[in-house]
């Protein structure tokens, strides 16, 4: 197993694959989590790997390599600009991928863990050419968190730099890429998810209502929801366990 440290285009990634070099094998870009960093995943790289994957785990914008030393407040208020600015990147990193020769026609999966899953479900909404995609404490209802995060933020006693008419035009742009209000666009895609019940930072109940939308449009087959009950906003070793293995069978 090989783990090289990469700059595609101008976003830093780990790119993790068998020793073989196989260019046909499938591919998943992992996405992190809020503060996190393309490294903190790896555990997932390498189930994924020895399952015969290909993983690309970038950086997202202000994290990790590409970090600005922004403290909690100032990077929290740069939260959807971050999930955007993701959503905009794959399309770069796909196409970076045929550029490598790494894009032969394969099945092409996309996961990531909290901010990262969240922003999975946006992609989902942008890129009809990914195959199958594992959300882990993601949420797709966008314009519902934003308005749930602004009033989180002014309740501690900090100002959101944004008046009424520019918050109207950021919510009108998250809508573009709210899964909840487009199913159509999850048809004939495999979707696991993974939620803990105790979550207290990406709300539960909202990601369980999505499912059981998702099934009753489209049936149980191609949804696997993983619910932990007594789990709160950390994976648990056998959801990524389950995780991994559901996404290398989908894309096999």
């Amino acid at each position: 197993m090989i783990t090289n440290l990469e700059n595609w285009g101008e976003i830093p990634v780990l790119h993790i694959f068998n020793d073989n070099f196989d260019k046909n094998a499938p591919v998943v870009f992992f996405l992190h989590g809020f503060e996190s960093g393309k490294e903190h995943n790896l555990h997932y790289a390498y189930q994924l790997v020895s399952k015969g994957c290909r993983v690309i785990m970038p950086d997202a914008h202000l994290h990790g390599d590409r970090d600005m030393k922004l403290d909690q407040v100032e990077i929290s208020l740069r939260f959807w600009e971050i999930v955007l600015t993701s959503i905009e990147e794959l399309g770069k990193l796909k196409q970076e991928l045929s550029t490598r020769g790494y894009d032969n026609g394969q099945k092409i999966g996309v996961a990531g863990t909290s901010m990262g899953g969240i922003t999975t479900l946006g992609c989902l909404t942008a890129y009809p050419w990914i195959d199958t995609a594992a959300i882990m404490m993601g949420t797709p209802g966008y314009v519902e968190l934003a308005k749930a995060q602004i009033e989180l933020i002014e309740k501690r006693g900090f100002k959101v730099p944004l008046n009424e008419e520019e918050k109207r035009k950021m919510f009108e742009t998250l809508s573009v890429f709210d899964a909840s209000n487009q199913l159509e666009k999850l048809a004939n895609k495999p979707l696991f998810f993974w939620h803990g019940s105790k979550d207290e930072v990406v709300p539960f109940a909202p990601t369980s209502k999505f499912v059981d939308d998702l099934i009753v449009k489209y049936g149980e087959s191609q949804i696997e929801f993983m619910k932990e009950k007594n789990s709160g906003h950390a994976v648990s070793r056998k959801g990524m366990l389950r995780a991994t293995e559901w996404l290398a069978n989908c894309l096999a």
